[in-house]
């Protein structure tokens, strides 16, 4: 495919880039088919889902004003909650990404004097000031008395129980992990690995909350962290549960009490999650959580033909195109700054919205580096669908995720790998 001289195209990459493609195609086949079960699982819980909330087309128009007895919006909580295997939700256009959710539950749930303890390691970027780790807003954690520690993983990228048990104090109210990789170069955990973290933790201080930053992992595996013994999880709709077609918006989900706890905090005490208008954005979200199972395939297949390519082409790739995956993330180490614009450059420009941009490094809200991103999807943002991002700092990694369809998952591995060969890389 994507040959010169094909009716209405114009070749993508030089011929060898082209076969390189495809033998790395053929030689991930049998790896691609091994997600077929976990999307017709998922595509199971959410049917199942819709069908016992008795979803009907009145779901899909809104009230005004306050959102009282928005039965659209009910609907949809009753949903995501089912399909979390949790007994609330709260799925709102009002959290604006998924560090909003995240920081939701913090916030919500712990007290001055008390502690969060992360134990992967440092958190995403973006919670860095939310935290009170870097800045000085008098909104942080840290300024209303937050403590916060973490423990690190081990080298095979697993929970250090030992430092684990000593970090879990009497002042740790909330042990939280983030599932994704995010801007490092660890592996995502895996549901067997966050069960058996959550019973780590309950057995040792049965009264600290245990929370998953969901981000880039739902429907990767056949449970969720809230089905396997995990308090509370919150995520993005925007990345895999919205399927491509949220226009916005953030989920938690878990234990009625702690759901209702971030909602006063999303809100306001006595009104919680009562109140919030879904402006008419319901039948995308729930189409969208339809759709999600088979895009989260699409995705998880278009990130392994990335590690399959970029690996043969001489770059640092994590994971491997055969390793387990609990999110929609590929690691590649370009090892310049110069090689991380190149690949970003080559996405963009195999991007449907925007493909004549040129993404340059720029400051970004809430990320301590300048990022380089590209993202020419339909949503502003939507890292379900196509796209690739990275900090511009040692050791050069960009995080290539998305594609709600395969073939343009695979059409960004070409055009990312025609022009790190255009730009001399590697070198």
């Amino acid at each position: 495919m994507y040959r010169e001289g094909m009716p209405g195209t114009q070749p993508l990459a030089d011929e060898a880039i082209l076969r390189l493609v495809d033998e790395c195609e053929n030689e991930c086949a049998s790896i691609f088919r091994s997600f077929d079960k976990v999307a017709e699982k998922g595509q199971y819980k959410v049917l199942s889902a819709m069908k016992k909330a008795r979803l009907s087309d009145t779901h899909f128009s809104f009230t005004t004003g306050y959102g009282y007895d928005d039965a659209g919006r009910q609907a949809t909580e009753k949903i995501f909650a089912d399909v979390f295997g949790a007994e609330s939700s709260l799925v709102r256009t009002q959290i604006v990404n998924g560090t909003h959710a995240i920081f939701t539950v913090f916030s919500g749930i712990l007290r001055p004097g008390e502690t969060l303890l992360y134990c992967t390691g440092e958190p995403y970027d973006s919670l860095f000031q939310g935290i009170g780790l870097t800045g000085d807003s008098r909104n942080s954690l840290a300024s209303h008395g937050i403590g916060y520690k973490q423990t690190g993983l081990l080298e095979n990228g697993g929970i250090d129980f030992p430092a684990l048990e000593k970090a879990l104090t009497p002042d740790v109210k909330m042990a939280c992990i983030q599932r994704a990789t995010g801007y490092s170069s660890r592996r995502a955990l895996l549901i067997d690995e966050i069960a058996q973290w959550a019973a780590f933790v309950k057995s040792r201080s049965p009264d600290v909350v245990t929370m998953v930053d969901n981000c880039y992992g739902e429907f990767l595996e056949e449970s969720e962290p809230t089905e396997v013994g995990v308090d509370i999880v919150a995520g993005s709709l925007i990345k895999n549960p919205g399927g491509g077609l949220a226009l916005s918006g953030g989920y938690i989900a878990g234990k009625s009490q702690l759901v209702g706890l971030a909602a006063e905090r999303l809100t306001c005490p006595g009104i919680g999650g009562e109140c919030g208008l879904t402006f008419g954005q319901t039948r995308n979200i729930l189409q969208g959580l339809f759709l999600a199972p088979g895009a989260v395939r699409n995705a998880v297949r278009g990130a392994v033909l990335a590690a399959a390519v970029m690996g043969r082409l001489g770059f640092d790739v994590k994971p491997l195109p055969g390793d387990p995956r609990s999110d929609i993330v590929q690691t590649i180490t370009l090892g310049s700054k110069e090689g991380l614009i190149a690949f970003c450059e080559g996405i963009q420009a195999a991007s449907p919205v925007d493909a004549f941009a040129s993404p340059i490094p720029a400051p970004m809200p809430g990320y301590e580096d300048e990022v380089v991103m590209a993202a020419g999807g339909f949503v502003t943002g939507s890292t379900l669908e196509l796209s690739a991002d990275g900090p511009v700092r040692e050791p050069f990694n960009v995080y290539f995720q998305g594609g709600l369809t395969y073939e343009h998952a695979k059409t960004g591995v070409i055009s990312a790998a025609e022009r790190l060969r255009i730009k001399g890389f590697p070198g």
